[in-house]
């Protein structure tokens, strides 16, 4: 009698990883699809059942503000896909990006960041951690080695990027950016949410934590936050600077844990800390019915992003060859300046989330002209995000990227005459009829 057994599931192809990574069959019952375990608690053995769960030395459940099974198979199933030796969901991509920072730095530390950024993060990086004593700050050239280089600091703590930025749909060189800012002994942290790793996976190329919204591309239907960080493994956090430690609270013990000392625990140890520490006293915990929706668009993720991708191209190219649009960005034509960049990482696709600005003779009519076009459209959805099966359109600076002052808009690469599309799943005449509709209604 055969008997299933995923136990090597990390030798077979990604797109047999996002069904059966991170789940067995349920032992209790046998059901075949991840249980939804809605349940607070969790009713210990015996006291030393108790004792060792919260050490730390017995992995099983302990609250699930902190674990849960159906939280845990989402975990253990973005690690495979990311190719991480560890993944701690969250609440919402947001939440695993700053626990992804306030993770290895705190008051009086510094980030360096491309300037290409979704506007949340723009936001957090501009207001919300210099409120904690974080300061940031924005490279001139994210294509530039050189200019992250110059941009460091003797209290720099990270690199951070996004794999294709957000809305401009460039292309980081990660290898690059890894490499400059391993030479000065900190991690580089890449949010690949608009990518997924159906398309790039950054620590196969040089970074070292990778964060993601899984409300996007991940879910793929707009129908649950989430989000996660994933611990690559790989870089030393006992690294020291003019003899101090560069990341104190991993080499010195935990008095809020213990006296742990989180280096100690080996690969995992970014994981770790941001469960144990961050996911634990935020309580920005993922809920196990998110955790499990989540899982069930992973399992046609990789079916899902193809389409995207190739619809993008197709979508890409027809804006290109209208008159009354000025330029396209995306990564995926030729012309583009990130073009030679995806070409060196071998990717296939550059994703489907792009952007274009509408030509206009006159710059204070713009945004009318932009928002004349998208009030027009009837298939794509007005509204913000992405990685939706269906296709979206929005206008970044007066939604997204509302919060941004104009250096911050012109450092994204958006003006008032930008749109952005998510590209979704239907058949691609209906999007680029749909398309049609907005440009006669500004002709």
């Amino acid at each position: 009698m055969s008997q299933y057994d995923n136990s090597s599931v990390n030798d077979w192809s990604f797109n047999t990883r996002a069904i059966h990574a991170g789940q067995g069959v349920d032992s209790d019952t046998g059901a075949r699809n991840q249980p939804i375990y809605m349940t607070t608690s969790y009713v210990f053995e015996d006291t030393q059942n108790a004792h060792d769960r919260f050490a730390l030395t017995n992995p099983g459940p302990i609250y699930t503000r902190i674990t849960n099974p159906t939280q845990e198979a989402l975990e253990n199933r973005l690690a495979s896909l990311e190719g991480g030796v560890a993944a701690v969901a969250f609440a919402s991509g947001m939440a695993a990006e700053v626990a992804a920072i306030t993770n290895l730095a705190s008051a009086g530390d510094h980030i360096v960041t491309s300037p290409r950024l979704y506007g949340g993060t723009e936001t957090l990086f501009e207001v919300t951690l210099p409120r904690q004593g974080i300061e940031v700050s924005f490279v001139d050239n994210p294509d530039d080695p050189e200019s992250w280089q110059a941009a460091v600091k003797p209290n720099t703590k990270a690199f951070y990027g996004e794999t294709f930025g957000n809305p401009i749909a460039d292309v980081l060189d990660i290898p690059a950016v890894a490499e400059v800012a391993h030479r000065n002994q900190v991690p580089l942290i890449v949010d690949n949410t608009m990518a997924t790793a159906a398309l790039v996976r950054p620590l196969e190329l040089g970074a070292d934590i990778v964060i993601v919204s899984t409300t996007k591309f991940y879910t793929g239907n707009g129908a649950a936050l989430g989000g996660a960080l994933i611990d690559g493994g790989s870089f030393d956090w006992t690294v020291t600077r003019d003899g101090e430690p560069v990341f104190p609270y991993f080499v010195n013990p935990d008095p809020a844990y213990h006296g742990l000392v989180y280096a100690d625990l080996g690969p995992a140890a970014f994981a770790v800390k941001a469960r144990a520490g961050i996911l634990r006293d935020t309580g920005a915990a993922i809920s196990p019915f998110n955790a499990w929706v989540t899982l069930q668009g992973i399992d046609t993720l990789g079916l899902r992003v193809e389409k995207h991708n190739a619809n993008a191209l197709k979508v890409a190219e027809y804006l290109a060859a209208k008159d009354e649009v000025a330029h396209v960005n995306f990564a995926g034509l030729p012309s583009s300046p990130h073009y030679a960049t995806k070409e060196k990482l071998g990717l296939k696709y550059t994703g489907s989330v792009l952007s274009f600005d509408l030509a206009s003779d006159d710059p204070s009519a713009a945004r009318e002209k932009a928002w004349a076009f998208i009030d027009a459209l009837n298939l794509h959805s007005n509204l913000a995000n992405i990685g939706d099966v269906r296709s979206l359109v929005v206008h970044p600076a007066s939604t997204t990227h509302s919060q941004s002052n104009e250096e911050g808009l012109k450092r994204a690469g958006i003006t008032q005459a930008t749109i952005r599309l998510s590209v979704g799943i239907e058949d691609v005449e209906d999007i680029i009829a749909d398309l049609e509709r907005g440009f006669a209604a500004i002709s």
